[in-house]
């Protein structure tokens, strides 16, 4: 069969690179893909938020599978267009992308299924949301509504820092996606990404997850996309996972179902942990990054067939077997990231990391340029390992790391330390 993976980060090329070794497929084209990727598929000069061209290019090529990696394109109605042709697609429609085109819409879809998740307000006028926060002792959250990259959650500790993330927002910091903005209370304890796959009705909960969102070691500094994650998250047992397949990612299809919103693909739920109860903090729509690249690391199964059940409505008895060890992704990012940052840079000793035993290194913003991988993006690398415990997983990774550089390259030091 023929895939087609949507996207040009370290997600899509993990995911290209594990659909590669199924002996179900015979090609692979990435849109537009990286310097990596075009290591396991060919690359097309098509921009994943371009949906007319992606679906032009899927019927052009009789592409059997289409394998959606970043949200714009989900949340623009890219598996509508593909569905409206009969071509199959991995990823929810535009109707169920909105779990995370929309906080305040996953907010309300929440509190309406009796989901678990923090109280909340929502808003479009700047003097009301300084009102509430001002109101409320506890430390709160503010969200743009819409997408940001990862980036427009704001962790605070007063209602003097809520009151200044929410001039940002609703200032224009944040363009359409700061139109409107939810404020929740925050909610402390330890945070786990957990990811299923569905069929509509049926969900198959996938390995556990954490990542580190901050910039800086020691979970200092800004939000990003993300700086690195592991898998398995160690405090999640069975019985705890149990209880979040049966309170949080079964209701929540359930719920989308209900709701005429039937959702196939990929279910992201990144919770706090209170003891014993999950909370959501959000849903994404797609696997998430990096998160991805260590999860399909350890997957011992085949992925395809998986995608396929997906995309047809059927999983039926679809199970995955993992790796017992764990996985760790380190992101090297460019210097200036998660603000301004240069591009171009060359990249050098990826040939001496490759060599690294039980490591791999996923592009992400990468391009080759007169036959040198340079820097394209602000999360440049993900470097993968695996290891008995994530924190044994993490320094095989930051061995790989040591042996790449380019000009104003930095990553975090503590990935997986605790």
């Amino acid at each position: 069969m023929k895939v087609l993976v949507v996207g040009a980060g370290g997600r899509e090329h993990a995911l290209a690179w594990k659909i590669s070794r199924s002996p179900l497929v015979k090609q692979i084209l990435i849109a537009p893909g990286n310097a990596g990727t075009r290591e396991v598929g060919e690359n097309v000069s098509v921009k994943a938020e371009d949906v007319p061209g992606l679906v032009g290019l899927a019927r052009e090529k009789k592409v059997d599978l289409v394998v959606v990696g970043p949200e714009a394109p989900l949340v623009a109605g890219l598996a509508d267009a593909l569905a409206a042709e009969k071509i199959l697609v991995f990823g929810p429609t535009k109707a169920g992308a909105e779990l995370e085109g929309s906080k305040a819409f996953a907010k309300q879809f929440l509190v309406r299924h009796r989901i678990p998740t923090a109280e909340y307000g929502e808003f479009t006028d700047l003097d009301a949301a300084v009102k509430y926060v001002r109101a409320r002792k506890a430390p709160q959250v503010v969200k743009a509504d819409g997408l940001a990259a990862g980036k427009g959650v704001f962790v605070c500790d007063d209602a003097a820092g809520a009151e200044k993330a929410l001039r940002e927002v609703l200032g224009g910091g944040f363009g359409t996606a700061g139109a409107r903005v939810v404020v929740e209370e925050r909610i402390d304890g330890i945070e786990v990404s957990c990811l299923a796959l569905s069929d509509g009705s049926k969900v198959i909960p996938l390995a556990t997850a954490r990542d580190h969102k901050r910039a800086f070691d020691g979970d200092q500094g800004p939000n990003t996309g993300g700086m690195g994650a592991y898998s398995p998250a160690p405090d999640v047992d069975a019985a705890l996972e149990k209880k979040i397949l049966e309170t949080v990612l079964q209701p929540a299809i359930d719920g989308m179902r209900a709701d005429g919103r039937p959702y196939r693909g990929v279910l992201y739920a990144g919770l706090m942990l209170r003891g014993r109860d999950a909370f959501v903090l959000e849903f994404n729509a797609r696997f998430g990054d990096p998160e991805t690249q260590p999860l399909l690391f350890r997957m011992a199964s085949d992925l395809v067939p998986a995608l396929m059940g997906c995309a047809k409505g059927d999983l039926g008895g679809t199970k995955i077997e993992w790796e017992k060890r764990a996985a760790t992704c380190v992101v090297m990012c460019a210097g200036g990231y998660p603000g301004d940052y240069g591009k171009g840079d060359v990249i050098s000793g990826l040939e001496e990391a490759a060599k690294v035993a039980d490591a791999k290194v996923f592009h992400a913003g990468t391009a080759l340029k007169d036959g040198k991988v340079v820097t394209a993006g602000g999360r440049v690398l993900g470097v993968t390992a695996l290891g008995d415990t994530p924190k044994a997983a993490a320094a095989r990774a930051y061995e790989a790391c040591a042996k790449i550089s380019w000009n104003g390259a930095r990553y975090r030091r503590d990935i997986a330390a605790r």
